[in-house]
């Protein structure tokens, strides 16, 4: 008897490449290149259900709540590392954005394929974690992971806000989270592995979720990340030229303020563009809980009322 229809779709062998290991370099890579191909399109199809969820979880984080990923697996280590890289490219705390995968941190680097099962494990590690006022995205490519769905469920009982990622329709995950993202990218070339066109479709919602937060909090102007950390050399150059494109200043005026700033890119634009001291722009970002936007609108206010 064939089972296959009660699989999860993603789990399901794809025609395509079903003589996959007779298949030359060339042509493995052409099928995987088409087959990415799709995944695109299967976001856009799902834009409605991110628009709907990132603008409650803006409101979350406005609010001054915090945003968890919570995922196994493949999954996990996305939420992680889209979680990880917020600090040094918007600026903002750590604790902002947390990523938590089953296993634990020896997870990430190494598979811990039974952890995902264990529902228990996941409603304990929310309850440790998380309070009414903050939002929680479960992550899950089949929607069905048990340590996913007990940390969801466990996170709406708790009050907080609730949603789901998955790439498949109908699932548990969006049964229990108040907003469902769904993204069907149907069977992989290597049956079952996620970590293709799921994970890709992944990534691709999870830039989503957190870019958009970001822009919304004020962490970026126009389309420059004014907040970024100048932790390196390279990102202290970014910083100028971000100064510079900020202002229209020439390099060398750019990366005097940019000193001054102690590489605070939002610090000396405000100073290039409003002829303020460095305080004074301090203070306009420390008025404006640091939305960047709002601070330049603040000193716009106290410009026109001297």
């Amino acid at each position: 008897m064939d089972n296959s229809t009660a699989q999860p779709v993603t789990e399901q062998r794809n025609a395509k490449s079903g003589q996959l290991d007779q298949l030359s370099i060339p042509e493995i890579i052409r099928l995987m290149n088409e087959e990415d191909q799709t995944v695109a399109f299967s976001v856009q199809q799902s834009l409605p259900q991110i628009t709907l969820a990132v603008e409650a979880i803006v409101e979350v984080m406005k609010q001054g709540g915090r945003l968890f990923y919570v995922g196994a697996g493949t999954s996990g280590r996305l939420g992680v590392l889209d979680a990880s890289e917020c600090p040094p490219t918007f600026g903002v705390n750590r604790a902002l954005v947390t990523g938590l995968i089953a296993g634990g941190e020896t997870a990430i680097t190494t598979a811990i394929e039974n952890a995902e099962d264990d529902e228990e494990a996941g409603a304990k590690e929310i309850e440790a974690q998380i309070t009414a006022s903050d939002a929680v995205v479960g992550i899950a490519a089949s929607g069905n992971t048990p340590y996913v769905i007990g940390a969801i469920r466990r996170a709406r009982e708790l009050g907080a806000l609730t949603a789901g990622v998955s790439c498949n329709a109908g699932t548990k995950l969006s049964q229990e989270a108040q907003y469902a993202i769904e993204v069907p990218v149907g069977p992989e070339v290597v049956t079952g592995s996620t970590r293709l066109k799921a994970g890709t479709a992944t990534k691709m919602v999870l830039n989503m979720i957190t870019t958009t937060a970001m822009i919304q909090l004020g962490k970026v102007y126009g389309n420059l990340m004014v907040n970024v950390q100048a932790t390196n050399e390279k990102l202290r150059d970014r910083v100028v030229r971000i100064v510079r494109e900020a202002t229209g200043v020439e390099h060398e005026l750019a990366a005097a303020f940019a000193q001054q700033a102690e590489g605070d890119a939002r610090v000396a634009i405000l100073m290039i563009r409003f002829g303020v001291g460095k305080e004074k722009a301090l203070e306009a970002l420390s008025q404006s809980g640091h939305h960047f936007g709002d601070s330049v609108t603040w000193l716009e206010n106290k410009k026109s009322l001297a």
